[in-house]
């Protein structure tokens, strides 16, 4: 009796990668660890002479610091989103983090000068997607490389914002601007929101099963299916018990996740997504099906500067103003993009969710936020993050030289 071949390391990440949450679980877990670490390692809070605060644990897990983290990600995230359908096909933008400050700063010259919150918001919202569009024309068309292209977009970019904002800063008070991180849902609309998303979680699986049934494909055991239902709904229920239990659940965040999920539906569920996928997957053979290869790329820079507007609305709203260094002059590009990557989307393009990258603004802000409470410096900050990106796209490499072997 022959013994069955062993499976190295290489095929199990390659195996593990190429499954539905192959993705998913390996920065859930990563996150998972971060927080028991600090939630342990961290002193407990002081509160003598507080006894109003005498419930709270931890620092990091206590749910004053947890809705802080979730609304210091919130930026991060959306640019992560946007991104990551640029990585699908294998380019990047090195702008974005540029084009949400130039938003930014539009958006509170606009508001300054009497122009309604919600018509300056639209108006930044188109200039995004030009901006974005305009260096996709240079990339599909003129044939420059994306990270050229957006590189010369960074820099030009960072000169425009300056030119908007020659002080630097400037106030944005805007009642509707502002309402985006300051309203918040009351908590019984934050538990019917929770129920409502499970129930929606669950129907689509079902019916994503039943097609797949009709169709003669592979489905997955009924109890799987229940069990990724169960454990979508402890994590929404935990987070609007957590939330509900400082404040509330902020009107931000249920935009970033309703934005979130209408580009993962229109990247997974459509002709259009499909063919981002095709083409980073494989983009001749792309072009010899009949797919408009051009004007895919273009229209996927196109979404990362809509998605860079609305992260520069979203960071006006959280902060009250706009500054040249909360956008251009930070590390925000560089958090955005890690986020991106962390969630498991490839670099190589054909691969990655932009809800993993959702996850992977949490590991990010978690990791800083952590680090902050813990009184490390802004060099360490920067080097485990830099550890934990190159570790990213270290078990993507792995697993893709793994799949070009076979």
């Amino acid at each position: 009796m022959q013994s069955e071949p062993k499976i190295s390391f290489v095929d199990r990440l390659r195996i593990l990668r190429e499954t539905r949450f192959g993705a998913f679980v390996p920065v859930l877990l990563a996150l998972a660890a971060i927080w028991t670490y600090f939630g342990i390692a961290l002193p407990f809070w002081d509160y003598i002479g507080d006894p109003a605060a005498e419930n709270i644990r931890f620092i990091f897990l206590s749910p004053r610091n947890i809705y802080n983290l979730f609304m210091q990600s919130a930026v991060i995230a959306t640019l992560a989103v946007g991104i990551t359908v640029v990585l699908l096909l294998g380019d990047i933008d090195l702008s974005a983090a540029a084009t949400a400050g130039v938003c930014a700063a539009l958006l509170g010259v606009l508001v300054l000068s009497g122009v309604p919150g919600w018509t300056a918001c639209l108006v930044v919202m188109g200039v995004g997607m030009i901006m974005g569009a305009t260096q996709g024309v240079l990339v599909a068309y003129v044939g420059i490389p994306s990270f050229v292209v957006t590189l010369a977009g960074l820099l030009g970019f960072q000169g425009l914002m300056q030119k908007i904002l020659p002080t630097g800063n400037l106030n944005v008070s805007d009642p509707f601007v502002r309402g985006f991180a300051r309203v918040l849902l009351p908590d019984a609309a934050g538990w019917a929101l929770a129920a409502t998303c499970v129930l929606v979680f669950a129907f689509l699986n079902i019916r994503k099963q039943n097609y797949r049934h009709k169709k003669g494909l592979e489905v997955e055991k009924s109890i799987a299916i229940w069990a990724q239902v169960a454990f979508f709904g402890v994590l929404m229920f935990a987070t609007v018990a957590t939330l509900n239990s400082y404040r509330s659940v902020p009107l931000l965040i249920v935009l970033l996740m309703t934005i979130t999920a209408l580009v993962g539906w229109v990247t997974t569920s459509t002709p259009y997504g499909r063919s981002i996928f095709a083409v980073g997957g494989n983009q001749e053979s792309a072009r010899r099906v009949g797919m408009n290869v051009k004007r895919i790329r273009v229209s996927a820079f196109a979404i990362v500067g809509l998605m860079a507007a609305i992260g520069g609305i979203f960071g006006a709203s959280r902060f009250g103003s706009v500054s040249y260094t909360a956008f251009a002059g930070g590390s925000l590009l560089l958090e955005s993009i890690g986020a991106a990557v962390i969630g498991g989307t490839s670099l190589f393009g054909g691969r990655g969710s932009v809800w993993n990258a959702i996850l992977g603004a949490l590991v990010i802000g978690s990791l800083g936020n952590g680090l902050d409470l813990s009184g490390a410096s802004a060099a360490d900050k920067l080097m485990f993050s830099g550890a934990i990106l190159l570790l990213a796209v270290a078990i993507d490499a792995i697993s893709r030289s793994g799949s070009s072997s076979q």
